[in-house]
C-alpha cells in the first residue's frame, strides 16, 4: 500500500466551533446555529462560496471558546441550505469536504477566521486495506441489524465505495460514539489506522447491542407474564364471585378479624394494621404484597398470649423425672426447686440452665423430659456450626428471603408463649464477619432483657420471660464468657459403671426390645453381661455407643427369631457378645505389672471421660538437656520444667550431685505419641517420675496422682475429678494421690468409687514422694509416718494430708 499526501496551501476561511458533534467529510448533518460568533461566521461563509471550517469543541459547557478549547483538526464543509427560525436560531445542512488542520487563527474578536492545511489523501488501495474494508462492512452490516436505525439503503450504498478512507468516514459519521472517539477517528488520517480503530469501535458496539436484546427479550417476556397473571387474576375473581367464594377484599376481612383475634401487645397490633392497609393498596401480584403478606402471616403465627397451663406438682414431676433418667440428681433438685419456688411466686422469671457435660449423658433427653414433666411444649434449636448473628435475631425484610431468626421460629413451632426451648451445642457457635451469634444470644438470656426482645425480621419486641432456655455444651471453656455469665452452669459428669449398668438394665434394653419387636419373653440380659458389654465394647462417659451396641445385638436376635432359629426364650451370654458383636473392642489400660523406676501413672480428663497416663523418665549421659515427647501441649511442656527444676533445687535432699543435670540428659515420654495432651495435672506424677529415676527407687504399681505443682512444691487442684477416679478404678489402681484443695469434691463422689480407692490429700511434693514411692528419698524436713485412710462409702475423708 502507497499513500501520497497531498496539502493545499495556507488560506483563510471562517471557522465555527461544534458542541458534542464530530463532523466527518461525505458526511451531510443538519446544524443549529445560535451563538453569536458562529452566527456571524455563518454569515461571512455565505459571502465566501459558501464554504466554512467546522471544528470541535474539547469541552461542550463552554458557550465562548477560545482557540485552545478547539481541536485543531476539523473539516471544510460546503453549506447547501440555510433556513432561519422564528426565534433567530439558524438551521443549516452541510456537507464534509475534506479534512483540514488548522495552523493559525487570524481573527478571534467577532467571529473565527483561521489560515489551514489541506490534509486530503491519494490512497493506493493494496490487500490488506481490501481485507479491511470486508472486515468493516461485515462488522457494520451486523451492527445494522441490531441497529433499526441504519436503512437497507445505507448498508447497499457502502458495498459500491471503494475508497477506504471514504468507506471509513461515512460509517464513522453513523456511529453512536461520544465525541472523543469521533475525534481520534477524525484525527486518524491513514485509512488503514481509521478503519483498524473502526473495527474494534464496531465490535464494541455489538457486543453492547447484543446484551441490551437479551436484556429487552427478558423484560417483555416478564412484563407479558405480568400481564397474563393479571388477566388470568381478574377471570378468577369475577369467577369467585359468580360462585360465591371468597376475594381479596374478603381476604383482608379475614386478616383483619385474625389480628384481632390474636390479642397482640399494641406495638404489635399497630404494625399489623399499618401492613394490612399497605397491603390493601397493592395489585395482589406485586412482589411487595408477597412480602408483607408473609409478614402477616408470621405477626399471626406468634404464640402472643397463648400459654399451656404447667404441672406445678413436684412430686408428680420428680416421679417424672425419675421415671425417664437414673441419677443426674443435682438437676433434677433444680428442676423442683424452680417449680417450688413457682408455685409460691407465680410471677417468677423462667431460669436459663446450661447442663454441661460429655456426649450421651443424657443432656437433651433431660430437656425433653423437663417439658414432659412441667406439661410444656419442648423445642429444639441446633447451635452447632451457626455463624450468622442473623440465625438467632432474623434478617431485616429489606433482604429477598428475609425470615424471622431461630428464636422466633422456634416459638411458632411451640405455638404457646412457655415453652423450653433447648439451645442445643451452645458452646459450639462460632463467629466470622456475619457477627457474632453469642453476643446475639446476650439479649435472649438475659432475663432483665428478653422482656423486649426485637427481631430484625417483626421489628417488634416479643416477650421471652416466660420462656424455659435449658442450653447443652461438652466443654465449659468454650462458651463466650458474657454468654456463660447469664446461665446457671450445672455439670453433668459421666457415669460410673454401676451408673452405666442401671441405666442399661433399666431404659436402654426395655426401649430398644420395644423398638425392635422383642419382649423380655425373648431376650434377658443380665447385669454381668451389661457390665461386659460395656468395660469390653464401648469407652465414653455416656451410654449413646453403649446403646447403639445394644440396638445391634437386638437386631441380630430379631433375624434369629425371623428364621426361627432361636428358642422362644433367650439369656445373653458372653459367647453371643463375641458372636454378635466381634472380639472384645476396647483394651483397658490397666496399671503397671510392678514396680517401675522412672515410671509414674497419672491421671487425665477428656471429653469422653477420664484416662490414665502413664509418665516414663530415663536418663543418657550428656549435658543437660530436657526432650519432651508424646505430643505435649505448651502448659504440659511448662509443667515438666517446673518438675525438673523442683527436683534440681531439691538434689541434696535427695542425695544427688548437685551438678548431676550438667552431664545428664532427661527424656520425658507420654504414651501414646499421636494423642494430643496439654493441661498441668500431670505435674506431679512428671516430678515423682524425675524423681525415681534420678534416685534409682521405683514407683509403686497400684498408685496414681494429679495435681499441679508449683517450683516450691506446693500441689494445687485440678478438675474433672470424678471422670479421672472413674479411670483409676477401670484400671485396678488402689491409690490416689489429689490435691488437698480438692477435698471439698469428694463429697459428691459416687460411693462405689469411694469403696474402691485409697484417697490421699496432699499439700506438697514431699507428701507426694512419700506415698507414691517404694523407698523415701524425700527432704529431711518431711517425717516419715505408717498411716494411711481407707474412704468408706459412710466415712468422710478428714481435712489433713494423709501420709503412708
Amino acid at each position: 500500500m502507497t499513500t501520497n499526501k497531498t496539502s493545499g496551501t495556507n488560506s483563510s476561511l471562517p471557522m465555527m466551533p461544534l458542541r458534542d458533534l464530530v463532523v466527518f467529510p461525505h458526511m451531510l448533518v443538519p446544524l443549529f446555529v445560535g451563538r453569536g460568533k458562529s452566527v456571524l461566521a455563518l454569515e461571512e461563509a455565505m459571502l465566501k462560496d459558501r464554504v466554512i471550517i467546522l471544528a470541535s469543541q474539547q469541552q461542550a459547557q463552554i458557550d465562548d471558546p477560545a482557540p485552545q478549547d478547539v481541536f485543531s483538526i476539523g473539516v471544510r464543509a460546503q453549506i447547501l441550505q440555510v433556513l432561519k427560525a422564528p426565534d433567530n436560531t439558524i438551521k443549516v445542512l452541510v456537507e464534509g469536504l475534506e479534512r483540514v488542520r488548522i495552523t493559525h487563527y487570524v481573527t478571534t474578536e467577532k467571529f473565527f477566521t483561521v489560515e489551514f492545511e489541506s490534509l486530503a489523501q491519494k490512497t493506493q488501495v493494496g490487500p490488506t486495506l481490501i481485507a479491511m474494508m470486508r472486515s468493516v462492512r461485515e462488522l457494520f452490516e451486523q451492527y445494522s441489524r441490531l441497529n433499526k436505525k441504519i436503512t437497507a439503503d445505507t448498508v447497499n450504498a457502502l458495498s459500491a465505495i471503494e475508497d477506504p478512507g471514504r468507506l471509513a468516514d461515512i460509517i464513522s459519521s453513523h456511529m453512536p460514539s461520544k465525541v472523543e472517539e469521533k475525534q481520534k477517528l477524525l484525527e486518524a488520517l491513514e485509512p488503514a489506522s481509521r478503519l483498524e480503530i473502526l473495527s474494534a469501535l464496531l465490535s464494541t458496539e455489538i457486543e453492547i447491542l447484543e446484551i441490551e436484546r437479551r436484556i429487552q427479550g427478558r423484560v417483555r417476556k416478564q412484563m407479558e407474564s405480568t400481564q397474563k397473571e393479571y388477566y388470568l387474576h381478574e377471570q378468577i375473581k369475577a369467577i369467585r364471585r359468580e360462585l360465591g367464594q371468597k376475594d381479596d377484599e374478603s381476604e383482608t376481612e379475614e386478616l383483619t378479624q385474625k389480628i384481632k383475634a390474636a390479642k397482640m401487645p399494641a406495638e404489635a397490633h399497630e404494625k399489623a394494621i399499618k401492613e394490612l392497609s399497605r397491603l390493601e393498596r397493592m395489585q395482589p401480584l406485586s412482589p411487595e404484597a408477597a412480602v408483607i403478606r408473609t409478614y402477616l402471616d408470621w405477626l399471626l403465627a406468634l404464640p402472643w398470649n397463648l400459654r399451656t397451663r404447667e404441672k406445678l406438682d413436684v412430686r408428680d414431676v420428680a416421679h417424672v423425672l425419675d421415671k425417664d433418667h437414673y441419677g443426674l440428681r443435682k438437676v433434677k433438685d433444680r428442676i423442683l426447686e424452680y417449680l417450688s419456688v413457682r408455685k409460691l411466686a407465680p410471677k417468677m422469671k423462667g431460669p436459663i440452665l446450661c447442663l454441661v457435660g460429655p456426649p450421651g449423658v443424657g443432656k437433651t433427653s433431660l430437656a425433653r423430659s423437663v417439658a414432659k414433666a412441667l406439661s410444656r411444649n419442648f423445642v429444639r434449636i441446633s447451635l452447632g456450626g451457626v455463624r450468622d448473628e442473623a440465625e438467632v435475631r432474623g434478617h431485616r425484610r429489606t433482604y429477598i428471603g428475609a425470615l424471622p431468626g431461630r428464636i422466633v421460629q422456634a416459638l411458632k413451632t411451640a405455638k404457646t408463649k412457655n415453652p423450653v426451648i433447648l439451645l442445643d451445642e451452645i458452646d459450639k457457635i462460632g463467629s466470622d464477619f456475619r457477627g457474632d451469634p453469642a453476643a446475639a444470644l446476650l439479649e435472649v438470656l438475659d432475663p432483665e432483657q428478653n422482656t423486649t426482645f426485637a427481631d430484625h425480621y417483626l421489628d417488634v419486641n416479643f416477650d421471652l420471660s416466660e420462656i424455659m432456655f435449658i442450653a447443652t455444651a461438652n466443654v465449659i471453656y468454650n462458651l463466650h464468657p458474657t454468654l456463660r455469665d447469664r446461665m446457671e452452669v450445672i455439670e453433668i459428669p459421666g457415669y460410673t459403671l454401676e451408673e452405666k449398668t442401671q441405666i442399661a438394665d433399666r431404659y436402654l434394653v426395655p426401649h430398644q426390645l420395644t423398638e425392635h419387636g422383642l419382649t423380655r419373653d425373648d431376650l434377658v440380659v443380665p447385669k454381668k453381661i451389661i457390665e461386659k458389654l460395656i468395660s469390653g465394647y464401648t469407652s465414653e462417659a455416656g451410654v449413646r455407643n453403649l446403646n447403639r451396641e445394644i440396638s445391634a445385638i437386638m437386631r441380630k436376635i430379631a433375624r434369629l427369631k425371623v428364621e426361627r432359629k432361636m428358642r422362644k426364650s433367650r439369656v445373653l451370654t458372653e459367647m453371643d457378645l463375641s458372636k454378635f458383636l466381634g472380639a472384645q473392642k476396647i483394651v483397658r489400660r490397666k496399671r503397671e505389672r510392678s514396680n517401675l523406676i522412672g515410671v509414674s501413672t497419672g491421671l487425665a480428663w477428656t471429653e469422653v471421660g477420664g484416662e490414665l497416663l502413664a509418665i516414663e523418665v530415663t536418663l543418657m549421659p550428656g549435658k543437660g538437656q530436657l526432650t519432651l515427647t508424646g505430643k505435649l501441649g505448651d502448659v504440659m511442656k511448662e509443667s515438666a520444667q517446673a518438675a525438673l527444676s523442683y527436683a534440681r533445687a531439691h538434689a541434696r535432699d535427695f542425695k544427688l550431685p548437685l551438678d548431676f543435670y550438667t552431664q545428664t540428659d532427661i527424656h520425658i515420654h507420654v504414651p501414646e505419641g499421636a494423642i494430643p495432651k496439654d493441661g498441668p495435672s500431670a505435674g506431679i506424677a512428671m516430678a515423682t517420675a524425675i524423681i525415681s529415676a534420678l534416685t534409682n527407687v521405683p514407683v509403686q504399681k497400684s498408685v496414681a496422682m494429679t495435681g499441679e505443682i508449683t517450683l516450691r512444691g506446693r500441689v494445687l487442684a485440678i478438675g474433672g475429678l470424678k471422670e479421672k477416679l472413674l479411670a483409676a478404678v477401670r484400671a485396678g489402681i488402689t491409690t490416689v494421690i489429689l490435691p488437698q484443695a480438692n477435698g471439698k469434691d469428694l463429697d459428691e463422689l459416687p460411693v462405689e468409687v469411694k469403696r474402691a480407692l485409697k484417697i490421699h490429700l496432699v499439700e506438697d511434693m514431699a507428701q507426694v514422694l512419700t506415698l507414691a514411692l517404694v523407698e523415701k528419698p524425700i527432704p529431711k524436713k518431711v517425717k516419715k509416718t505408717n498411716k494411711s485412710v481407707k474412704v468408706h462409702a459412710d466415712q468422710h475423708l478428714p481435712q489433713t494430708p494423709l501420709l503412708s
